[in-house]
């Protein structure tokens, strides 16, 4: 199975230029798992490799497995997200931060809820680009079709697409019709990019294992070969249970003082009764097959597994939740999320401890702060550099380190 990095010498065939803004990126988060970890008294800010900006918490799809709007998921009472997006950010603001963040050259990784609900997605990230930023988005792609000229002339870095199967095992997860509208969506910007003479954006889809798709990846590989994808990542999907959720708590309160709610979110169970040797097999299959295409592309995508782990030890990433997999948690030294109405913190789908607000402070001031400095000195000094809670985190499972025999 490909590791991540497996997708620079992709990039290097096909856009150089693109291809040094995400090595550069790599290079500082590689650097983060080697260098010795700092806490106090250090800037911290010259490091930053990757930034992730959640621009809305509004969102059009109720997929079940989501942390926000899924079965247990902490946006998905009635009105609260409504009254959240009251909160957002103004495009004016977002333009200062990318001021400050530029000359670093962070990967920015834009998300949601949905980011095309944000009213000033456009403008942003044509002023992200023009910044000279690696401009990346995670999307549903329910909008994209109405978006792809635009998108394809201000030359955006990659589309990610959250997309789960083929069409009516996806629509059972995400919704109605959500596999088609992403499909037009596909079809516009390879139209556009074809009309524009264009390599931008490369396009990606993410799809998120559960006991609900895993049977049928293959199938869904073979049905996206005509969507002239750079990119396809598997997501062994972020799990938790009852007693990792106890843990958790306890630990932010008595050392945090902090109450969280967001991990909650992910005790879905989607995780159970999946078997891990067939997974695994269908995994395999995928990353070794051109499913019938020869000769085979000369820029076949480049197929992604997170956490690429031992056939052995799929069962245990599903069925043993408390056994560790990765470990050294390093994005408090490399990485960090904006939220939606200013708050930063470190963890992108636990916003729980908050760093500090971009509507008050700089950037730099809160990602060196005390509060940030706290949480780094207490993650540095727990068991394996990580809590409870990180156990199946997606960015631990991408950054951290890999534990021998896993």
């Amino acid at each position: 199975m490909k590791y991540n990095i497996s997708v620079v010498p992709k990039l290097f065939c096909k856009e150089p230029g693109l291809s040094l803004k995400m090595l550069h990126g790599f290079i500082k988060l590689g650097c983060a798992k080697l260098k010795p970890k700092t806490n106090y008294g250090h800037d911290h800010f010259k490091n930053l490799g990757l930034v992730y900006f959640k621009l809305t918490p509004l969102c059009n799809l109720r997929c079940k497995m989501c942390g926000q709007y899924g079965d247990k998921g902490v946006m998905k009472e009635k009105g609260l997200a409504a009254e959240a997006a009251k909160t957002i950010l103004p495009l004016e603001r977002y333009k200062e931060i990318v001021d400050e963040l530029a000359p670093h050259t962070p990967v920015s990784y834009i998300w949601g809820g949905e980011p095309f609900l944000y009213p000033s997605l456009m403008p942003l990230a044509k002023y992200m680009v023009d910044k000279g930023m690696y401009f990346s988005v995670n999307t549903n792609g329910i909008l994209i079709e109405q978006y792809a000229e635009q998108i394809v002339r201000d030359k955006w870095s990659t589309i990610f697409v959250s997309l789960d199967a083929f069409r009516d095992v996806n629509d059972t997860i995400r919704g109605q019709g959500s596999y088609d509208k992403v499909v037009k969506g596909f079809a516009a910007l390879n139209r556009e990019k074809k009309k524009q003479n264009s390599n931008y954006p490369m396009l990606s889809i993410v799809t998120t294992v559960t006991n609900m798709n895993y049977q049928y990846l293959k199938e869904f590989v073979m049905a996206t070969k005509e969507f002239n994808l750079d990119f396809h990542i598997f997501n062994m999907g972020t799990y938790t249970n009852d007693t990792i959720v106890a843990a958790q708590k306890k630990l932010m309160l008595e050392k945090l003082d902090t109450n969280i709610d967001c991990l909650e979110g992910y005790n879905t169970g989607y995780n159970n009764n999946i078997d891990g040797k067939k997974l695994f097999d269908i995994l395999q299959a995928i990353h070794n097959s051109d499913f019938g295409r020869y000769p085979p592309p000369p820029l076949e995508s480049v197929r992604i597994t997170v956490p690429a782990l031992n056939p052995e030890k799929i069962n245990t990433y599903y069925s043993d939740l408390e056994t560790p997999v990765r470990k050294n948690c390093i994005v408090p030294w490399c990485q960090a999320n904006i939220n939606y109405n200013g708050d930063i913190h470190f963890c992108a789908d636990y916003p729980d401890y908050i760093l500090g607000n971009l509507k008050t402070n700089t950037f730099k001031e809160i990602y060196n702060g005390d509060r940030a400095n706290r949480f780094r000195k207490l993650l540095s000094e727990s068991e394996n550099g990580m809590f409870p809670g990180c156990l199946r985190c997606y960015q631990n499972m991408l950054f951290g380190s890999k534990i021998k025999g896993f």
